[in-house]
């Protein structure tokens, strides 16, 4: 990353902010006038590593991967290749890796310029389908998220991630290692079918997470509304939007998956697909749900503010109510006048004060009985 030299830090942190909603709401988009199939390559974007992973039902191979040429031999074998690419910051490797697998330009300048919008595209010999993950940050509210490119051949699986340091692909590669389930006995298919199904599941453990943050927000708006509240929960909007923004056009994707006529999906694997869509639908209520909540806790949050000025201000006419006859008796013998009748009464001082004090008991009572009293402990949360 480049180094900036900010004074304010406050300004830092803005900025910081705003780069992490861009990343969230932006796709990509050509410069106009720019040829089809550039490649833009991010200047801090991370080198580009290959994993080979060559299996079939009796044994599996991991292979760290120099030369992407090294791939050629592992296409066309009757075992299945998953070549893992982690990074987007070598466009020579991935110029490369275009060349080996036939890839069209156009499709290489979707891998390769993130992120796109998710979609299925059919060529002769392979389906591309471009999807995002998500993944919850280790500290801190919020989630990562990034774009995920398959490219499906009939012997081998292409997929291309923009960061290698996450994923949510471990489980898959662990049942593949200790050869549990289905995954070495069936092929690229079923294996594109796996990867898919835990990059959607990926979605749920950050719906859960805002599930939390959610009902948090609940208890602070009910007792102590502030103006950080507020931005907590148009934040927590924006991200939930964005999330939509992610999970919608895959639901799509997935679905055209199911009733598309790809040689290179299997019925069997169509089912499976099947259950892979339910979960879609499953984080899609999920969503929804969220964003309704989300903004219900706008309108508390508006209520509980009006309520909480309603309570000052009738705690302020009390007050106000309370004292106006006393500032009143008080102005009255304050105006010196030579023949105020009052004046010379011997007992008349103590009489004053015996009058305001009644007026003020008798006022309080008054409150008291119309129940103005009630709810005045609230004004006292801040």
């Amino acid at each position: 990353m480049r180094e900036r030299r900010v004074p304010d830090l406050e300004l830092v942190a803005q900025t910081e902010k705003e780069e992490e909603e861009e990343d969230l709401f932006d796709y990509f988009y050509d410069k106009p006038g720019s040829l089809p199939g550039t490649l833009i390559i991010e200047e801090d974007a991370a080198p580009s590593k290959i994993v080979l992973i060559d299996y079939n039902e009796s044994n599996a191979t991991r292979i760290h991967v120099v030369n992407p040429e090294d791939c050629t031999l592992y296409l066309d074998t009757e075992s299945v290749s998953w070549v893992d690419v982690s990074g987007l910051g070598s466009e020579d490797i991935l110029q490369r890796l275009g060349k080996v697998f036939d890839l069209h330009p156009l499709v290489l300048e979707d891998v390769v310029n993130v992120p796109q919008r998710p979609k299925i595209e059919n060529y002769d010999d392979q389906l591309v389908i471009i999807a995002q993950m998500v993944m919850p940050k280790e500290k801190g509210d919020g989630f990562w998220i990034e774009q995920v490119s398959f490219v499906l051949g009939k012997h081998y699986l292409l997929t291309v991630q923009e960061e290698p340091q996450r994923d949510c692909f471990g489980p898959v590669r662990d049942r593949i290692r200790t050869n549990k389930g289905s995954v070495r006995k069936s092929g690229t298919d079923y294996l594109a079918y796996a990867l898919l199904d835990a990059l959607i599941d990926g979605f749920f453990p950050v719906l859960e997470d805002y599930g939390e943050r959610i009902e948090e927000l609940e208890d602070e708006v009910l007792r102590n509304p502030t103006r950080q509240t507020l931005e907590k929960i148009y934040q927590l909007r924006r991200e939930l939007l964005a999330l939509r923004r992610s999970i919608w056009p895959q639901r799509n994707a997935i679905n055209s998956l199911i009733r598309g006529d790809s040689d290179l999906i299997s019925p069997n694997v169509q089912i499976y697909l099947r259950d892979c869509y339910d979960h879609t639908v499953q984080v899609m209520d999920m969503v929804e749900t969220y964003r309704e909540l989300a903004s219900g806790l706008m309108d508390v949050y508006l209520s509980s503010v009006g309520n909480k000025m309603n309570e000052i201000m009738k705690f302020l006419t009390v007050i106000s109510t309370i004292f106006i006859p006393l500032t009143f008796i008080a102005g009255v013998y304050g105006m010196n006048f030579e023949y105020m009748p009052e004046l010379k009464v011997r007992w008349g001082y103590f009489a004053c004060w015996g009058i305001m004090v009644a007026i003020a008991v008798a006022l309080c009572y008054f409150f008291w009985r119309r129940g103005w009293f009630n709810n005045f402990s609230t004004i006292d949360n801040d």
